[in-house]
């Protein structure tokens, strides 16, 4: 047996903020970005709404779209990189506004990779027997980490949820092969200097906005491409498959840049290879089951396509998983 995705869903906050918006902040322009990153718009919270509701309507939706209730749920699992709460996370609020009773629950917290960890956590609970039903959901509120007055990194983020529900199915007919990986060398190409136990919150720190998401650009530009590339190579050699059996890439919606050189290095035709990255932006865990499920939803991906999703992230971490739909 092994672990099949049953259902998806996705959620996008209402509010859209073109990228005309931005140059009312910072000394930008919407012919800038997009020639830069691809990215036309971004979805915001609002200042009263709560991240991890996001998470909750993208859950539900993939429940519904399962055919399952929240008490069939045996482990609601959240990949998150900022979480509502540093404690108790994000994931005890989602199973709450879900009402999944006493199923586990917990964070994980492996940057814009967090969503493929997540597919190999929730495959080894499933085939061990821990669980029937898993809810993996990846939900960030980026907004609410980044430097509005920096030109480089604010033009690149949203905010979203996408979540999966998945069941044991058999062996060939789901997961197919997961490969996951982490560089520990290159840990600050992204991160936030301040508010773990490295660096408290203390009033210099503010001050010093060192509380905000930083990122070092052309380090991860030319880290994300050949790294998503090999762990997409070791995760179609565990599957038994080639770049021929794939049907559909959905890589992390970072930079079109970044998304048009993975095309051209495993050498497929770019219609093959998914993004959203114009409408949604960067929206880190979230990205590719947003996409994913946006993909579903339209029809584009059938019963039986293979997919293959790739991604790279803060730690840094980077993986690939196929899936047979």
């Amino acid at each position: 047996m092994g672990a099949r995705i049953v259902g998806t869903g996705s959620y996008l906050p209402p509010r859209a903020v073109p990228n005309c918006d931005l140059e009312n902040l910072v000394d930008t322009s919407d012919e800038w970005i997009v020639q830069r990153t691809g990215i036309r718009e971004r979805h915001l919270l609002e200042e009263q709404e709560l991240p991890s509701e996001m998470g909750v309507a993208a859950g539900r939706a993939a429940l519904e779209a399962a055919g399952s209730a929240a008490g069939d749920v045996d482990l609601v699992l959240v990949a998150t990189t900022f979480p509502d709460m540093t404690c108790p996370g994000t994931a005890p609020f989602v199973a709450a506004g879900l009402g999944t009773g006493d199923a586990p629950f917990f964070d994980l917290t492996a940057g814009c990779t967090g969503f493929v960890y997540g597919i190999a956590v929730a495959e080894g609970f499933l085939v061990s027997g821990l669980a029937e039903c898993v809810l993996l959901i990846g939900s960030e509120a980026l907004s609410r980490v980044t430097d509005w007055n920096d030109r480089r990194t604010c033009v690149l983020f949203g905010d979203g949820a996408g979540a999966v529900v998945l069941r044991p199915g058999p062996e060939g007919a789901g997961v197919l092969g997961v490969s996951v990986h982490g560089d520990p060398e290159k840990a600050l190409l992204l991160h936030m200097p301040a508010g773990g136990t490295r660096l408290p919150a203390s009033h210099n720190t503010v001050d010093a906005r060192l509380h905000y998401l930083q990122m070092e650009g052309s380090g991860v530009f030319r880290s994300a491409v050949p790294l998503m590339e090999r762990a997409l190579d070791r995760a179609l050699g565990k599957a038994g498959l080639s770049m021929n059996d794939v049907d559909w890439v959905i890589p992390h919606q970072a930079n079109l840049r970044i998304i048009d050189a993975l095309a051209r290095r495993l050498a497929i035709p770019r219609d093959r290879v998914m993004s959203n990255l114009d409408r949604v932006a960067n929206t880190s865990a979230a990205s590719i089951p947003i996409a994913l499920d946006e993909a579903v939803r339209r029809g584009q991906i059938q019963p039986g396509d293979v997919v293959a999703m790739t991604a790279f992230g803060a730690g840094v971490t980077y993986g690939a998983a196929i899936v047979r739909m």
